[in-house]
């Protein structure tokens, strides 16, 4: 399944026994469609994200970025510490596509896929050469 959205928070590391690692993050969808009245009506909803291959990632995760997410979606409920009832959405990532529009990483495209070594940004491949000249 496939899910377009932006960011609602900067994405969070979190640390797991036996050195594992999960990046937790939000994303809110809209959807805009007209019902039988002709009236235009704009739905959003929001999925409580989970990536757990590359913790790299999160530095490109940040508030308002746009991205494309492949993976599974399911709902939870769950009753609350007020007794009352809650549902929500998450989506358990495999693929991140970024599109940018982020704070940190405006226009940068990363994608990271399942069993891909790491997450990094498009390098410009004319520039490899000038590297070897750096003194650091």
């Amino acid at each position: 399944m496939n899910v377009i959205g932006r960011l609602t928070r900067n994405a969070e590391v979190r640390n797991l026994p036996k050195d594992k690692k999960v990046v937790n993050f939000s994303i809110a969808t809209n959807d805009n469609y007209r019902n039988k009245q002709g009236e235009k009506i704009e739905q959003t909803t929001y999925f409580e994200c989970s990536y757990w291959i590359s913790e790299k990632v999160a530095d490109f995760l940040t508030k308002g970025t746009l991205v494309e997410l492949n993976g599974r979606a399911y709902a939870t409920a769950w009753i609350g510490k007020d007794g009352e009832p809650h549902a929500g959405m998450n989506f358990h990532t495999s693929q991140i596509k970024i599109h940018g529009g982020g704070k940190k990483n405006e226009n940068t495209t990363v994608k990271s896929q399942h069993k891909a070594e790491e997450a990094k940004p498009k390098s410009n491949e004319n520039n490899s050469d000038k590297d070897d000249d750096l003194p650091f």
